[in-house]
Order: C-alpha cells, then structure tokens, then sequence
C-alpha cells in the first residue's frame, strides 16, 4: 500500500506533463500554420529581389515576426470583452476561426497557382513595402488573437511562439525561394491552412467528446 501511495503522485505528475507537452505541440503546430503566410512572400522576396542584402531579409523577417506577435495581442485584448460570456463556446470558436483562417490560406495558394505568380513592379524592397508586407500577412493572427481570449490560452506563451517562429520561417523561405522557386511559397501557405484546419477540428473534437 505504501509502495502503491508513493508511485500514484508520479504517475498523476507523469500524466499531467504529457498533457503540458501537447499542448506546447499543439500551439507551435499553430504558431507555424499562422508564419506560412509571412513565409510564402519571403519566397517571393526570395525570387523577386535577389539583389536584397541580409539586412534587408533580417528586417522584413523581423517585422513579420513582430506584427504576427502583435496582432494576437490586440485580438486578445478585444476578445478579453467577451470572453466569459461565450467561454462555453470555445470549441465552436477555434472550429470557426481556425476551419476558415485555414481554408481562406488553402483557397488563395490554389488560385494563385492556377493564374500564376508575377513578381511587382518596384525592383527595390523598399521599408514602406516590408511594412505593407507585415501587416497583409499577420491579419490573420488577429482573429486568432480573439480566439485565445475566449479559449484561454497563455498569450505570453503563444505570441513570443508565433513571433519567433515566423521570424525564424521568414528567413528560411527567403533562402528557399532564391534556391527553388515560387512554387514553394504556394506549397508552404497550404500547408499552413491544412494546419491551422486540423488544430480547429482536434480542439473541437476534444472538447466535444473527451473533455
């Protein structure tokens, strides 16, 4: 009995760790859906301005690192309003905005593949560009933002892994679009989408049967 009463605290331990460790699998599973928007234009910038030196590919991969952390923020701060009313809807919630977030990426690198991609007139990546360029791609994260409000996530947690994880894919698609091509970014934002779709089904499906 004693030996049963001093292996039952670990085991609950053991059991809650695992479930820790999957919800950290799961946030930067979304954190990396959310940086394949931001990471299929630096394939682009990748292929459009190859004469763009490091400091120019640092900066514009830090800005969309820093508005895709940003904006959650903000949608955090507008959902907090609301949060309690509707916290029994979380599940309904992450489906909604996750399921069309993910398929809005799916349907816009389908379309963009079959029309085909051309790169912008300006031969120059200019700030104002990049900052253009942070905004359009981290718009998304706002709607998510609300939804962490009303599913409770640690927003600490989840911005500085979205931020960094965008900021780290940036550079890498820059790199991989100067080596392969514009296919790749397409490849990546659907990626992204399936992601983001799969993680609003899995909370859903937890949260309605399992929970």
């Amino acid at each position: 009995m004693l030996r049963m009463s001093f292996f039952m605290p670990r085991l609950f331990q053991s059991a809650q760790e695992e479930k820790e460790k999957m919800g950290i699998f799961t946030l930067i599973m979304l954190a990396l859906g959310l940086a394949m928007d931001a990471t299929a234009v630096s394939v682009s910038n990748g292929i459009c301005y190859q004469k763009a030196g490091g400091k120019q590919v640092v900066t514009y991969a830090f800005l969309f690192g820093l508005f895709q952390m940003g904006m959650p923020l903000i949608g955090y701060a507008a959902g907090r309003a609301f949060s309690d009313t509707i916290s029994y809807l979380d599940h309904w919630v992450a489906l909604v905005l996750l399921g069309f977030i993910g398929g809005k990426m799916i349907w816009e690198s389908i379309k963009e593949m079959r029309e085909g991609d051309s790169c912008p007139v300006e031969k120059q990546l200019t700030l104002r560009m990049m900052l253009m360029q942070a905004v359009a791609t981290s718009i998304d994260a706002l709607a998510v933002g609300v939804g962490f409000a009303v599913m409770k996530v640690n927003i600490w947690a989840a911005t500085a892994s979205i931020g960094i994880i965008t900021f780290g894919c940036s550079l890498a698609g820059t790199w991989l679009g100067r080596k392969f091509g514009m296919i790749l970014g397409r490849c990546a934002e659907i990626f992204g989408g399936g992601i983001l779709v799969i993680i609003g089904l899995k909370i859903f499906i937890e949260h309605m049967f399992f929970s």
